[in-house]
C-alpha cells in the first residue's frame, strides 16, 4: 500500500519519528478506505452490468424512435397539412371581405368540396400539427361569423397561441361568443385574458374598451364604477 513521505525528511528526535508515523498510518487508512471503496464499486457494477446495459439500451432505442418518429412521421404530417390548408384559406378570406354568400365560403371553408379538405377534415386527419391548431382558430371564427356561437366556442377553445395577435383575437372570439349568448360573466373573463395576452396597440384597447362598455352596462353606468376602470388599468378607454 503506497504511503505519503516528504522526499528526504528525517525526524530528529523521537517525537518527530512519532508523528510521521502517525501521519503515514492515516494515510494508509485514506488510502485503504478508497480501495474499499472503488472495489464495492466495481463489484456492484459487475454484478448489475445487464441491468445497467438494459437501461442504456432502452434509452438509446427511445432517443432513436422519438428521432425516426419526428423525421419520418411527423414532419411529413406537418407538411402535408400544412398543404391542405390553402383551399379552406382561400374560401374563408375570400367570405371575410365579401358582400354577399358569405355564410356559403365559410361552409366551404369549413368543409372543403371537391376532393379538398376543409378546417374540420384537417383538424381530425391532421390532429397535433401546427395547422391543424390553426384550423381550430379558422374553424371558430367561421363559426362566429356565421353565428354559430357554441360551435365557435368549442373551436376557438381548442386553439392555443403565443402569438400576440392571434392569441388575443382567439380570447376575445371567445368573448363576443359567450356575449352573444348572453353569458355576460364568461365572457368578461375572456376579454379579460384577451388583454391580458398581449399589450399590443392593436387588440389591448379594442378589447380594454368593450370589458369597460361591458362593466358598465352591468353596473348601471356609475360614475365610481368608470373612474376605477380608468385608474386601475392602461391604456383602456373610459366609457
Amino acid at each position: 500500500m503506497a504511503t505519503y513521505k516528504k522526499r528526504g525528511f528525517k525526524p530528529k528526535n523521537q517525537v518527530e519519528e512519532q508523528q510521521v508515523e502517525e501521519q503515514e498510518s492515516t494515510t494508509a487508512e485514506v488510502f485503504n478506505t478508497l480501495d474499499e471503496s472503488a472495489s464495492k464499486s466495481e463489484e456492484w457494477v459487475s454484478n448489475n452490468q445487464n441491468y445497467i446495459l438494459g437501461i442504456i439500451g432502452v434509452v438509446a432505442v427511445a432517443v432513436l424512435g422519438y428521432l425516426g418518429y419526428m423525421q419520418f412521421v411527423q414532419n411529413p404530417k406537418e407538411v402535408d397539412a400544412a398543404n391542405e390548408m390553402y383551399y379552406p384559406q382561400q374560401h374563408f378570406d375570400q367570405a371575410l371581405i365579401s358582400t354577399t354568400a358569405k355564410d356559403s365560403l365559410f361552409t366551404l371553408a369549413l368543409n372543403g368540396a371537391d376532393g379538398k379538405y376543409g378546417f374540420l377534415n384537417i383538424i381530425e386527419e391532421y390532429n397535433g400539427t401546427k395547422a391543424a391548431n390553426l384550423a381550430n382558430y379558422s374553424a371558430g371564427m367561421s363559426y362566429m361569423n356565421m353565428q354559430k356561437y357554441q360551435e365557435a366556442i368549442t373551436y376557438l377553445e381548442d386553439f392555443s397561441s403565443d402569438d400576440a395577435i392571434l392569441g388575443a383575437l382567439a380570447k376575445g372570439g371567445l368573448g363576443d361568443a359567450f356575449m352573444q349568448l348572453g353569458q355576460a360573466s364568461d365572457a368578461l373573463g375572456y376579454y379579460e385574458s384577451a388583454i391580458a395576452h398581449s399589450g399590443n396597440e392593436y387588440t389591448a384597447p379594442k378589447y380594454g374598451f368593450v370589458r369597460n362598455q361591458q362593466l358598465f352596462e352591468q353596473f348601471n353606468g356609475k360614475k365610481e364604477v368608470q373612474i376605477t376602470l380608468v385608474e386601475e388599468r392602461e391604456p383602456l378607454f373610459m366609457i
